[in-house]
């Protein structure tokens, strides 16, 4: 994402999460929500009935919103394109300004919102035997990122989780009972956003993926003479 642009806060927010199975959208006046709605089907989410549905329990119509929030990954990485494209289409549509949020940052603010504090790793799978990870230290006063979002091989996931160091993440605890189930929002999304004046282009959102892309250059035609 190149395009940075600055503005003053907004404060009408329509925030949406996607990364992980339980996908949602809020509404938000400034750092205020005024509601949200998470659904758990996943793939099967109907996303534009569920922002509207979203806006119609806000008492809030598409003109009010001043700024989208999308939470970017890592994760699920269908849903966070989904929530792109409708990001992409808004702007395109009406010129919205547009916030890119990390979602383990929304997922570490959400704990600490809910009383969670100390250094806390937080964790997506991320298929291949490799999982994100981000560190967070949440305060009563908010928190702290530790270490930027990176990319870990199961060998040491599995060893901070042995060493009894607090995991939390989105669809971890059934496979490995030792971490802390849960599942960023779009109202920390959201929350996240109203503080921040930095906007960025639609057109340059892209999800979070630390992989590196490749590739095999397909080899040169050869010339066959004629029969």
């Amino acid at each position: 994402m190149k395009a940075r642009l600055n503005g003053g806060l907004c404060m009408k927010i329509l925030a949406v999460e996607f990364s992980s199975d339980h996908r949602s959208v809020a509404v938000l006046n400034g750092e205020r929500l005024l509601a949200e709605n998470i659904i758990t089907e996943g793939r099967n989410t109907a996303a534009v009935q569920l922002i509207e549905s979203t806006l119609t329990e806000a008492k809030t119509n598409r003109a009010d919103i001043e700024c989208i929030a999308v939470g970017i990954g890592p994760g699920s990485y269908t849903g966070i394109r989904a929530a792109i494209a409708l990001t992409q289409g808004w702007q395109l549509g009406i010129g919205i300004r547009v916030q890119a949020v990390e979602s383990l940052e929304a997922l570490a603010i959400g704990r600490q919102f809910a009383g969670a504090r100390g250094e806390i790793t937080f964790a997506v799978d991320a298929a291949r035997g490799e999982f994100y990870l981000a560190k967070f230290e949440l305060g009563d006063d908010g928190m702290r990122n530790l270490e930027p979002t990176r990319l870990a091989k199961q060998d040491e996931f599995e060893s901070l989780l042995s060493s009894g160091q607090p995991v939390v993440g989105p669809s971890l605890a059934k496979k490995y009972p030792e971490a802390t189930e849960a599942f960023p929002s779009a109202e920390f999304v959201g929350r996240l956003a109203a503080k921040r004046t930095e906007f960025v282009e639609a057109s340059e959102l892209e999800p979070v993926y630390l992989r590196k892309v490749d590739f095999v250059k397909a080899p040169p035609l050869r010339d066959i003479p004629p029969l």
